[in-house]
């Protein structure tokens, strides 16, 4: 296990974890995920943030429904992630891959069983993350508010714009 974790990738969990703020998740680790290439893994784990950011920020009417697009997004990171050792990137992905699985599970019933939103939390197993976790915590803000419409971030638009 690396003891260097790039600051992105820390910057993503804190959001995740802290603050649950799933849409600074997603710029902070797209970011990451093309300055690596796109490794199916960064992208697994962006998906998990943005299918929780669908699901609680969205609505069900006719031109867009939250369950689908939340469902959608799961289920694609679940299939990213499902190849990646248990314990990867110094996280319990076993746990995550299965949170993720039992939400898309609850989703897949919403009609029949509806619910409320609810977070999930990426355990940390690596001590030097979980340090590094804690001091990005210090300094990284908190974003209030949230944004919680489905407009695309500052980066996004910069690279459509390329």
């Amino acid at each position: 296990m690396s003891a260097e974790f790039e600051p992105l990738y820390v910057a993503y969990l804190v959001y995740f974890n802290r603050d649950r703020d799933y849409f600074e998740c997603h710029e902070v680790l797209e970011e990451l995920w093309l300055d690596k290439g796109r490794e199916p893994v960064y992208q697994g784990l962006l998906q998990v943030a943005v299918g929780l950011y669908h699901f609680r920020n969205g609505t069900i009417n006719s031109m867009y429904n939250k369950l689908s697009g939340a469902l959608k997004m799961l289920q694609s990171s679940h299939r990213k992630l499902s190849p990646y050792p248990p314990d990867m990137l110094g996280i319990n992905l076993d746990k995550l891959r299965h949170d993720v699985e039992r939400y898309i599970r609850r989703l897949e019933r919403y009609e029949q069983e509806p619910f409320e939103f609810y977070d999930l939390e990426i355990e940390i197993v690596d001590p030097l993350l979980r340090r590094a976790v804690e001091e990005a915590s210090l300094t990284i803000p908190v974003n209030i508010p949230q944004r919680t419409g489905y407009e695309r971030g500052p980066k996004a638009k910069e690279s459509s714009a390329e």
